[in-house]
């Protein structure tokens, strides 16, 4: 048998143990990425004051404590416009909305560093002031279960059932969503295909939320829909990475908040 030789075999098994080492450090940092985002998310919460916590019923106020510190926030970074919370998902995070570059937070965080699992964000197709007919709101289907992940929780009928709502929080106000449908959708750019300003697209649109193209979707019949409803629709990837995901709640409520200042700390470079 012929003898290898060692200039030849030395050099490739170090060129593989390179390929190893750069892996794992690639992921190493990957993670190190993700719990970072989500500091930094935690962080632009709000943690009432016992005395806050303590108000007095019989003064006249708002009712309702918004999750996010919007003066920090947009300390932080202006382009950050709201909030995003869904019952018993991990879902709580800032929307953000790029002035220069539609999808620059698709692998950006609220720092504007590059971050894997982005943040979520809609694009300028939309206004910040959610008065559009449908806002699109994307974000990662995380392996951790981070981001939009948990919006799969929605497949089972007895969680679709049971969590009717989300909660959009901007600076002042707690709009509510009533969940209508969850649903397998393809890979169409939402806002680029439909024109929601023509009253039979949108029209279309409605009829369609009530009776999409998805056997195992999920809906609410008893919603009311008519030309004047305002969707946001919660995007994110299939667990098969074939099409997309999407979880759509129409406005029901919008109701004043309480400024809730927060305690937390953030380091000055996430």
């Amino acid at each position: 048998m012929k003898k290898v030789d060692k200039k030849i075999i030395i050099p490739i098994i170090v060129f593989f143990l390179l390929i190893c080492l750069g892996a794992v450090g690639y992921l190493v940092f990957k993670n190190i990425n993700i719990m970072r985002s989500y500091e930094n998310y935690h962080a632009l919460q709000t943690v009432p004051s016992d005395e806050q916590k303590n108000t007095d019923p019989s003064m006249e106020a708002p009712r309702i404590e918004s999750p996010a510190d919007f003066q920090r926030m947009m300390s932080v970074n202006s382009e950050i416009y709201a909030w995003l919370s869904v019952p018993d998902t991990n879902i709580d995070y800032p929307v953000v909305q790029s002035e220069e570059d539609d999808n620059f937070y698709l692998d950006h965080d609220i720092y504007k560093d590059y971050s894997f699992p982005g943040t979520i964000y809609s694009q300028s197709c939309n206004t910040r002031d959610w008065r559009d007919r449908v806002t699109v709101l994307y974000g990662h289907n995380m392996l951790n279960g981070s981001m939009f992940a948990t919006l799969h929780r929605f497949r089972d009928t007895d969680f679709f059932n049971s969590h009717p709502y989300f909660y959009i929080y901007t600076q002042g106000y707690q709009l509510t969503y009533e969940i209508v449908t969850a649903f397998d959708y393809d890979d169409r750019h939402i806002m680029n295909s439909f024109d929601f300003k023509d009253d039979r697209v949108f029209q279309e649109w409605l009829n369609a939320a009530k009776r999409p193209q998805d056997l195992y979707a999920n809906v609410r019949q008893s919603t009311k829909l008519d030309l004047n409803s305002k969707f946001v629709v919660l995007s994110t990837c299939q667990d098969s990475g074939d099409g997309r995901y999407l979880v759509q709640g129409v406005l029901i409520k919008s109701e004043p908040t309480k400024i809730v200042e927060t305690n937390k700390e953030i380091s000055e470079n996430g």
